[in-house]
């Protein structure tokens, strides 16, 4: 018995090193989604000012498409920005926008300076459908089906390799 009272905390510290061993492993960037091949939430968004056309569940049904959560005040935005203007001009996937958070006026003003590869934006400006899409900040980036599912989740910035890498096969694959 005097042994095991020696050996018990050894073996609870091998145990928990082990948990953080294997934590170590995971990449960080990807953060699951409990909305992964789920129908994409229900809602409607009036357009931002500037835009002609909002956005709402509706327009994304139909084809594979990708929803942006981006802002004027996001770092990470500005930086994706220029990858989804090479998108938009390839043609080869609709592009809706949502700006989340954002004053009056600045998402607009915002695209007219940096460009607009958007379909159509919608004005999130209390934030309750980027909570519904279990937004954790912006950017983020969701593929969507032809069905109207969410089939996968970008986390930060696209990137030109994780467009190649991780966005681009999935869309390939759902087309086909």
């Amino acid at each position: 018995m005097k042994r095991f009272t020696f050996i018990a905390p050894l073996l609870v510290f091998v145990a928990i090193a082990a948990y953080f061993a294997v934590g170590l492993t995971r990449d960080p960037s990807r953060i699951p989604t409990a909305l992964l091949d789920k129908p994409v939430p229900e809602f409607s968004l009036p357009a931002i000012q500037g835009v002609e056309k909002g956005l709402s569940t509706v327009d994304l049904k139909g084809e594979v498409s990708l929803v942006n959560v981006f802002a004027s005040w996001c770092v990470g935005c500005r930086i994706e920005h220029p990858v989804l203007m090479e998108l938009a001009a390839e043609g080869d996937i609709p592009i809706y926008g949502v700006n989340w958070k954002d004053k009056p006026g600045d998402g607009a003003a915002w695209l007219n300076q940096w460009g607009d590869p958007y379909n159509s934006v919608g004005d999130d400006a209390d934030g309750r459908v980027a909570i519904e899409f279990g937004v954790t900040g912006a950017p983020e980036t969701f593929v969507i089906d032809a069905e109207g599912r969410i089939r996968y989740k970008q986390v930060g910035p696209i990137t030109p390799q994780t467009w190649e890498e991780d966005i681009k096969p999935i869309i390939e694959e759902l087309k086909s």
